[in-house]
């Protein structure tokens, strides 16, 4: 075989499981959703019917998916934006020469790796009404406890809390690694200028931190759109709809419901939204964005 036609051929016989599997797992759940949001659910034993829009038409008019919505955004731009400068300034800090600097990263990490069902757990008993932690530290200072989570108007605010403290450490690991990628000469030449710390942070590092705060926005966007773990154990959407967030949503529609059809909508435009979040927050943010 010609060299040349041999090193594609074994480019493709590499690359082939790598795309088989992304194909499988990506490509073919979208167009079967897409393909199922077409039909009407399938009941008793009786076929899918071929309804066209009218599962959209339903999703227009279904206020439970409305306030989801709603409930979703507030967590994205609640907790995106505090999660993303706790992470830098933790970078920042432990970035510096320090005792025991190995074990503050440490320390920092460490809610990343905890299985966010035992986050969960653990944050229960911190929001428990009469003995939990936060009711016993207002009881001391002679406040009265609260339903933290059996209220409306605190129970999304205590969800975004648990997604920063666990989410801030994971994210600065790439601000940390970003800070260690600095050009050494360029922090020299400040330091020779004489530029103070803030200075120097909002003129140089900061424009220099753009490409990896781009990649850590969207994902800390993706993260925002699929939580599920901590909804399951502490509030199950309520109190009255106040945590129901759109992937919890589709999955009391598809695993409690039943209505796969009806879920595979709530997919579809869960798809849309992200992909159109996506694409503003590039455009914006691309033209803020440095690179070497």
């Amino acid at each position: 075989m010609n060299p040349k036609i041999a090193r594609h051929v074994y480019g493709w016989l590499l690359f082939t499981p790598a795309a088989i599997f992304f194909i499988l797992f990506t490509h073919y759940p979208i167009v079967r959703s897409c393909f199922l949001s077409l039909f009407s659910n399938s009941r008793g034993g009786r076929p899918p019917e071929f309804v066209g829009l009218e599962n959209y038409h339903y999703l227009i008019d279904d206020p439970i998916f409305w306030q989801a919505l709603k409930n979703n955004l507030i967590y994205a731009f609640g907790t995106i934006p505090v999660t993303i400068c706790l992470a830098m300034l933790m970078a920042v800090w432990v970035n510096r020469q320090m005792a025991g600097r190995a074990f503050v990263r440490a320390a920092y990490f460490t809610p990343t790796i905890l299985p966010m069902i035992a986050i969960a757990n653990i944050w229960l008993f911190f929001y428990t009404p009469g003995i939990g932690l936060f009711d016993n530290i207002l009881q001391y200072f002679g406040y009265p406890g609260r339903n933290w989570l059996g209220n409306p108007d605190t129970a999304l605010a205590c969800l975004m809390v648990i997604a920063v403290w666990k989410d801030a450490g994971f994210f600065m690991i790439f601000y940390l690694a970003a800070l260690q990628g600095l050009p050494k000469d360029v922090i020299e030449a400040g330091r020779i200028e004489g530029a103070g710390r803030f200075y120097f942070f909002r003129r140089v590092t900061f424009p220099l931190l753009m490409p990896t705060t781009v990649f850590v926005v969207f994902n800390a966007l993706i993260n925002t759109f699929r939580i599920i773990d901590h909804i399951f154990i502490l509030t199950k959407g309520g109190p009255d709809n106040a945590t129901e967030l759109l992937l919890y949503y589709l999955f009391q529609t598809a695993f409690e419901f039943w209505d796969t059809a009806y879920a595979a909508v709530l997919t579809v435009v869960i798809m849309a939204i992200l992909m159109t979040l996506a694409l503003a927050q590039f455009k914006v943010l691309e033209r803020r964005t440095h690179y070497q």
